[in-house]
């Protein structure tokens, strides 16, 4: 099956705030879109096991217009916390690259 890295064009995450995080998830055209946006790997159960958040968090958005799928979910701890590792969410798309597809 097909990774997330060998399917998307482009995928990134950043803050959505100081509380939450989102992860743009860029398919190359409308066809790799239709086929793999609805995936199991990315649906809000398999999103909160990975990044050990619930579940009933974590929002999806498919901008179909544009071949994205946007995953949101809440930080486990405020931004710019002491411990805080990633202050600007860029490094959080990493956990979903081999991800496998359907």
């Amino acid at each position: 099956m097909p990774k997330v890295s060998e399917v998307c064009r482009h995928v990134r995450s950043k803050n959505a705030g100081p509380f939450w995080i989102t992860i743009d998830l860029s398919f190359p055209d409308i066809q790799s879109f239709e086929r793999h946006a609805n995936a199991a790997a990315l649906q809000p159960a398999a999103i909160g096991a990975l990044y050990d958040v619930d579940a009933e968090q974590v929002k999806r958005f498919l901008v179909r217009d544009l071949s994205v799928v946007k995953i949101s979910y809440p930080r486990r701890a405020p931004q710019g916390g002491a411990m805080e590792r990633d202050m600007h969410g860029g490094q959080q798309y990493i956990r979903l690259l081999d991800v496998e597809l359907e």
